[in-house]
């Protein structure tokens, strides 16, 4: 995913505006609508502020793997993660635990039961 589409998802999982952002950073609103349109790059300075501002890795802003992960969706899961508070990441591990166990024992959940699982949530 590129730094613009990744950026208006954080703004989106938010519920913030390209505006507040700015503000918040005492950045030019017109310069995080570049961001997200992928019309200019932030520099290191502006990067820092954004991972700080978000509680996520540089990495993740700019989809790169270092090594420690080795997938967007494995930097998705740990900035997920780290943005949960306690309670929330106990929940959260317990979950994954499950599902480690159910697969395990070769009943793998696929999409179709995930999407049912997600809906049964919502209720």
């Amino acid at each position: 995913m590129d730094f613009g589409g990744i950026l208006r998802t954080l703004l989106e999982e938010r519920d913030l505006t390209q505006k507040q952002l700015a503000t918040d950073l005492s950045i030019a609103p017109s310069t995080i609508g570049g961001y997200v349109q992928n019309r200019v790059e932030p520099d290191f300075n502006t990067l820092k502020q954004l991972a700080k501002y978000f509680d996520t890795s540089i990495d993740y802003l700019l989809d790169y793997q270092s090594g420690y992960t080795t997938t967007h969706e494995e930097d998705e899961i740990l900035r997920i993660f780290r943005s949960l508070t306690e309670a929330q990441r106990v929940i959260f591990t317990a979950q994954g635990r499950v599902i480690v166990q159910h697969n395990s024992k070769g009943n793998r959940i696929d999409e179709i039961g995930f999407e049912i699982g997600l809906d049964n949530l919502k209720k």
